[in-house]
C-alpha cells in the first residue's frame, strides 16, 4: 500500500514536471519571438542594464535633450549638481552616474582657499610667458597637486553619499608648453631632487618636464580611485566603478598635451575609459603627398584604433565618444553632419568595443543654433535630428559575433608610445629641423607641428585601404603575446622614444619567431640626446635605435636594407618618416616597402580606395579620395541606409570618394518574426500577437521619429498615440514598413495590425 502511494506520488510529480517543461517551452518561444535567435538579427530590445550607450549633460533634466541612453553622466560635483541627480533618476530612466573634470572646472572654492584656508591659485598651469593657461574665463588648467587631489576626493565622496556607484573623471591633462609655475616647480624638485630647469631650455628639460606631467596625473588618478573605492565599500558596502574620459594618444600628442594614456592600464582602481574622439580632434590637419588638409575619417580611424589597442588584453571596458556638433560653434549643419558620419563609421570599424558615448552635451545639439553668431543660424534640421537619434539607438546593437573586413590586408601595425607626448613643445620645433623640404633626413618646423613623422608612415597606407593598427609600444612589456596578431610592425624613434630597454628584447623575440620589423629613421631627432637609459650608466648609445640594431646582431648603425633574423626579417629605411608623405613618389616607394614585407608571408598588399567591414547584419563603408582611384564603390542587394532619413530599401548603393555608409543588409537577416530593424526611438515595450504589434518608444521631445519594421504582411492599420499615421510606406519584396511621426512629449505608443 505504501509502495503504491509512493508510485502515484511519483507519477503526480512527474506530471507536474512535464507541465512545467511545457510552460517553460511556451515562455521560451515567446521570448525568442521578441529576441530572435540569430546572431545576424538586429536586437534593439536590450535593457539599460547592458550599459551599451551613454551621454553626458550638465544642468537639470530636460525632455528635449534626454537621448534615452543606458547611462546618463550628470556633469559636475557642485552642491547644485548633486541635488539634481534625483530628477535625472526619476525622469530619464537611465542609470545615473557622475562626470567631472580633473584638470579644470568650477573649482574656485579650491583656488580661493575656501576649501582648506590656503590660496591655491599657484596651482594654475603657467606658460613660458608667465601667464595662466585658461580653459575658459577665470577657469585655469590646474597642476594636480596633493591639495587638489584632496579637494576632488572631498567633493566626489559627496557624490557617493548621494547614491552614485559609477564616476567618470574627465581629461587628466597638462599642456606640454606649460610647466613654469610655482606648483610645478615644487613638484619638479620633489620628483627629480634637483633644482628646477625651465622646460624650454633644451630637449632634455622638455622631455623630463613631460615625463613629470604624466606622473602627476597618474598619481592623482591612482590616489583618487583608491580612496573613493575604499570609502564606498567601507561606508555603504557598495562597489564603486571609476572610468577615465581621455583624448586619444594621437590627439594629445598632436595638440601638445600630456596625459597618463597607457600608464592608466597600470592603475588597478580604473575600470575602463571613454575614448574622447570626435570631429574636433580628427579635424587636426596632416600632410600627405605634400598637401596639408583635414582628413577626418582617416584621422578618426587611427584615433579610435589606438585607444582600442590601448585597452586590448586588459578586460576593461572602453566607450567610444562621437559628437554630432563639436566644441567649435562656427560650422554649419552640413559640415557637422559630414564630419560626424565620418567619425562614427571610423569608430564602428573598430570591432573590439560595443560601448559608446553617443553625445556630449545633447542640449547644444537639439537646442543650439549654428553657425553661432550668423544671422542665418538655425536649429538642427529635422532629418538630421532623426538620423542622429536613430544612430544613438542603433549603437546599442554593435555586440555582434560575425565581424570581418572585406578584401583587406590585416596584421600590419605602427607602434606608438606615450613618449610621443614628450617631444611636442619648445625647443622641439626649432632644434634639428630643416628649411629644405627636399632634405630626406630631417623634418620641417611645420611637419613637427603636425606630427607628420607619425602620419607619414600611416596615411599612405590608410589612403590605399590598408587597415593599419596602432599598437602601443609600451604594452610590449605589459602583456605577453601582445604582438602575436601582427606579421609586419613599423617603428620609428624620430618622434618618440622607447621608455625601457626591455622593449627591444620583446621585438627581437617577435622577429625571431617570424615577424617582420620595418625600422624607419635617419637618427636626426634632437631628442635622441635626452638623458635616458640608452646613454646613461654603462650605456653609451647615441640613439635608442643603436641599441635595437645591436640586439639584432646588425651592429649599431647598419645600412639601409633587408636583413634576415631567425624566422623573420628586419627592414631598415634610412629616411625621416615625414619625408614619406611629401611627394607621391615617396608614398609609392613606402607602400612598395610594406608590400615586399607582407610578401614574406605569401600574400599581396591589397590596395583599394575604400574600407568595408561587416559587423553582423551591418556594413560599415568609407570611400576615400587621394587613393588608387576616384571610382565609386557600388553594391547590389537589399539594403537600408541608416543615414537616409527615409530608411528606404535600396537595391543599388553607390558611394563616392569622401562618402561614408552604414548599411543594414536585409539579405543577412533570416528571421521572419516581426522585427524592429531600425528606429530613432528607444523601444521600451514590445508585444507581438498573431496579427498585432504594439510597442512604445521613448526619445527626446519635439522630434520626428523614423522606423523600419519587418512584418508578416502589409499592415491594415497603423495608429500612433491612437491616431492614424499618414507618413508610411510598405516594401512588399522585403516585407518592411517605414513610418515617420512626431513626438511632442518624448513617449509614443504605436499599434500595427495586419
Amino acid at each position: 500500500m505504501v509502495k503504491n502511494m509512493k508510485s502515484k506520488y511519483f507519477v503526480f510529480q512527474f506530471d507536474l514536471f512535464l507541465i512545467f517543461i511545457a510552460i517553460l517551452t511556451v515562455l521560451t518561444t515567446e521570448i525568442r519571438a521578441e529576441y530572435p535567435d540569430s546572431q545576424n538579427v538586429p536586437n534593439l530590445l536590450s535593457g539599460r542594464e547592458s550599459e551599451k550607450t551613454s551621454f553626458q549633460q550638465a544642468g537639470n533634466y530636460h525632455p528635449d535633450y534626454d537621448v534615452r541612453s543606458d547611462i546618463v553622466m550628470a556633469y559636475g560635483v557642485s552642491d547644485a549638481a548633486i541635488d539634481g541627480l534625483e530628477l535625472w533618476r526619476e525622469k530619464s530612466g537611465a542609470r545615473v552616474s557622475v562626470m567631472t573634470g580633473v584638470a579644470w572646472g568650477s573649482y574656485n572654492d579650491f583656488l580661493d582657499g575656501n576649501f582648506d584656508g590656503l590660496n591655491h591659485w599657484d596651482d594654475a598651469q603657467i606658460n613660458a610667458s608667465g601667464n595662466q593657461v585658461l580653459h575658459s574665463p577665470n577657469i585655469p588648467y590646474i597642476v594636480p597637486s596633493i591639495a587638489f587631489c584632496d579637494y576632488l576626493d572631498n567633493r566626489l565622496k559627496k557624490v557617493i553619499d548621494a547614491g552614485i556607484d559609477t564616476i567618470f573623471l574627465e581629461e587628466p591633462e597638462l599642456w606640454a608648453f606649460a610647466g613654469f609655475g610655482e606648483s610645478f616647480q615644487r613638484e619638479w624638485s620633489i620628483f627629480y631632487n634637483t633644482p628646477f630647469i625651465r622646460p624650454d631650455t633644451n630637449c632634455d628639460a622638455q622631455y623630463r618636464s613631460s615625463k613629470l606631467k604624466q606622473y602627476l596625473y597618474t598619481r592623482l588618478l591612482d590616489r583618487l580611485c583608491s580612496s573613493l573605492k575604499e570609502y564606498s565599500l567601507k561606508k555603504y558596502n557598495r562597489p564603486l566603478r571609476v572610468y577615465i574620459a581621455t583624448h586619444s594618444l594621437i590627439s594629445y600628442a598632436q595638440i601638445k598635451m600630456v596625459s597618463p594614456e597607457s600608464a592608466l592600464i597600470d592603475l588597478p582602481g580604473i575600470d575602463g575609459l571613454i575614448a574622447q574622439i570626435w570631429t574636433g580632434t580628427s579635424r587636426f590637419p596632416n600632410i600627405y603627398n605634400g598637401i596639408r588638409k583635414e582628413r577626418v575619417f582617416e584621422s578618426a580611424f587611427l584615433e579610435y584604433n589606438v585607444m582600442q589597442e590601448m585597452m586590448r588584453g586588459t578586460g576593461k571596458r572602453v566607450y567610444f565618444l562621437n559628437d554630432p556638433v563639436e566644441d567649435d560653434p562656427q560650422h554649419n549643419w552640413d559640415d557637422y553632419k559630414t564630419c560626424y558620419l565620418s567619425t562614427l563609421v571610423a569608430s564602428l570599424m573598430q570591432s573590439d568595443t560595443c560601448y559608446y558615448e553617443v553625445a556630449p552635451w545633447p542640449s547644444r545639439i537639439f537646442l543650439g543654433t549654428y553657425p553661432a553668431g550668423d544671422p542665418e543660424a538655425s536649429r538642427i534640421p529635422d532629418d538630421y535630428a532623426s538620423t542622429l537619434t536613430l544612430t544613438f539607438q542603433q549603437l546599442r546593437d554593435m555586440e555582434q559575433q560575425d565581424i570581418h573586413w572585406d578584401k583587406a590586408t590585416e596584421g600590419i601595425g605602427i607602434l606608438l608610445s606615450d613618449s610621443a607626448m614628450f617631444q611636442r613643445a619648445a625647443p622641439a620645433t626649432s632644434e634639428g629641423t630643416t628649411n629644405a623640404p627636399t632634405d630626406a633626413s630631417r623634418q620641417t618646423t611645420e611637419e613637427v607641428q603636425l606630427m607628420n613623422g607619425f602620419f607619414g608612415l600611416v596615411i599612405p597606407l590608410i589612403k590605399h585601404g590598408v587597415p593599419v593598427d596602432v599598437p602601443i609600444l609600451d604594452h610590449l612589456l605589459r602583456f605577453p603575446g601582445y604582438l602575436d596578431r601582427y606579421r609586419v610592425l613599423i617603428l620609428s624613434y624620430e618622434f618618440q622614444k622607447p621608455l625601457k630597454p626591455g622593449l627591444h628584447s620583446t621585438l627581437v623575440d617577435w622577429v625571431n619567431r617570424g615577424g617582420t620589423l620595418i625600422y624607419v629613421g635617419a637618427e636626426t631627432d634632437p631628442f635622441h640626446q635626452v638623458e635616458e637609459w640608452w646613454n646613461t650608466g654603462k650605456s653609451d648609445y647615441k640613439t635608442p635605435a643603436e641599441h635595437l640594431m645591436e640586439a639584432f646582431n646588425l651592429g649599431r648603425s647598419p645600412e639601409e636594407g633587408v636583413y634576415p633574423f631567425g624566422k623573420g626579417w628586419v627592414v631598415i629605411d634610412r629616411e625621416h618618416p615625414a619625408n614619406i608623405a611629401r611627394i607621391p613618389k615617396n608614398s609609392d616607394k613606402w607602400r612598395k616597402t610594406v608590400a615586399e614585407s607582407i610578401s614574406h608571408y605569401d600574400e599581396q598588399l591589397i590596395e583599394k580606395n575604400y574600407f568595408l567591414k561587416y559587423r553582423g547584419p551591418y556594413l560599415l563603408i568609407s570611400v576615400m579620395d587621394e587613393s588608387v582611384s576616384d571610382e565609386p564603390l557600388c553594391l547590389s542587394g537589399n539594403y537600408i541606409n541608416l543615414f537616409d532619413p527615409r530608411l528606404a530599401v535600396q537595391h543599388e548603393i553607390q558611394l563616392l570618394p569622401n562618402q561614408c555608409g552604414w548599411l543594414l543588409d536585409l539579405d543577412r537577416i533570416s528571421s521572419n518574426t516581426p522585427l524592429m530593424l531600425a528606429s530613432s526611438g528607444r523601444i521600451e515595450s514590445w508585444n507581438v500577437t498573431e496579427h498585432r504589434l504594439e510597442y512604445t518608444l521613448s526619445s527626446p521631445a519635439k522630434l520626428f521619429l523614423i522606423s523600419r519594421i519587418r512584418l508578416a504582411s502589409k499592415p491594415s492599420q497603423i495608429l500612433v498615440d491612437g491616431q492614424p499615421c499618414s507618413d508610411t510606406s510598405w516594401d512588399e519584396e522585403t516585407r518592411t514598413l517605414y513610418l515617420r511621426h512626431r513626438t511632442e512629449t518624448g513617449s509614443t505608443n504605436v499599434v500595427i495590425e495586419w
